[in-house]
C-alpha cells in the first residue's frame, strides 16, 4: 500500500456535537434525535431523514444556512476527534504512506479540518470537489489525489454505501471501520464481509495493515516487514 484515504464523519470525526447541535435547532431532545437517526441506519436510510421525521417539511440545506446566520453554525475542535487518530495518522506518514482525506462534508467542514492540522497530505471534503460520495466521479478524484495506482490505495470508512461498495468499484482496495451506527450495525452484513479487503475495529490497525501487506509481497514475515515499517518511519523523522 502507498496511499490510504480516510473518510470523515465517524472514521475521523465524532457526530456527537452535529447530532446534538441540530437537536437544540429543532427544541427536541439529542436522545430523540439519535434515536431516529439510529433507525434510518438501521433501514439503510440516509441519517437527514431523521430531521425531515420530525419537520417533514424541513428544507435541510435553508435551516443549515440559517442555523450559520445565527452563529449557531458548524463547529470542529480537536475534543470531535476520535483519539486514535492523531497516533494513526502520524505513524502511516512516519512510516512513508501518502495520507489522505477524502469524505462527504461542507466547504466550512474543511476549512476546519485544516485548521486541526492533522498529520495528512490532503484533506479535501465532497462540497470542495463539487461530487458526493459514493459518485464514482468521487473516488475518480480520489484516485487523482492518491498518486497511486487503485490497487495500491487503500479507502478507509464506516459506510458499506458511501465507503466500501464505491471504493472497491474504482478497484480500489478497502478497510470496512467497525465505528458509529453504519459500522457497527452493518459490520457482518455479507456483503461487507465479502467485499471488505480488511475489517477493523480502530485506526491505529492500519499500521499492522500496511506491514502485512509489505510481508506479504516481499515474502518476508508480518512482524520483520513491521519492523522495517516502524524504522523507515524513525530514518524519515531523523532526516
Amino acid at each position: 500500500m502507498e496511499t490510504i484515504v480516510l473518510g470523515i464523519g465517524e472514521t475521523l470525526v465524532r457526530d456527537d456535537r452535529h447530532w446534538a447541535s441540530w437537536a437544540n435547532w429543532l427544541g427536541v431532545p439529542p436522545h430523540t434525535l439519535g434515536a431516529l437517526v439510529g433507525a434510518a441506519v438501521a433501514q439503510g436510510r440516509e441519517p437527514t431523514d431523521a430531521l425531515r421525521i420530525l419537520r417533514p417539511d424541513m428544507d435541510v440545506e435553508e435551516a443549515y444556512r440559517a442555523r450559520a446566520a445565527a452563529g449557531r453554525g458548524e463547529h470542529l475542535d480537536e475534543s470531535d476527534l476520535y483519539q486514535d487518530v492523531r497516533p494513526a495518522l502520524g505513524e502511516l506518514r512516519a512510516a512513508g504512506i501518502r495520507v489522505v482525506v477524502a469524505g462527504n462534508g461542507t466547504v466550512r467542514a474543511g476549512e476546519l479540518l485544516r485548521a486541526l492540522d492533522l498529520p495528512a497530505d490532503l484533506v479535501v471534503t465532497s462540497d470542495e470537489w463539487g461530487v458526493r460520495k459514493p459518485d464514482p466521479e468521487f473516488f475518480a478524484r480520489v484516485a487523482e489525489v492518491a498518486d497511486a495506482a487503485p490497487e495500491a490505495t487503500l479507502y478507509v470508512g464506516d459506510h458499506p454505501a458511501d465507503d466500501l461498495f464505491p471504493a472497491a468499484a474504482a478497484g480500489m482496495r478497502t478497510a470496512h471501520l467497525r465505528r458509529g451506527p453504519y459500522g457497527h450495525w452493518w459490520a457482518e452484513h455479507p456483503d461487507v464481509v465479502e467485499t471488505a479487503d480488511f475489517r477493523i475495529d480502530a485506526l491505529t490497525e492500519l499500521v499492522g495493515l500496511v506491514a502485512s501487506s509489505s510481508a506479504a509481497a516481499s515474502g518476508v514475515t508480518p512482524e520483520a516487514a513491521e519492523e522495517k515499517v516502524v524504522r523507515r518511519g524513525t530514518l524519515r523523522s531523523v532526516r
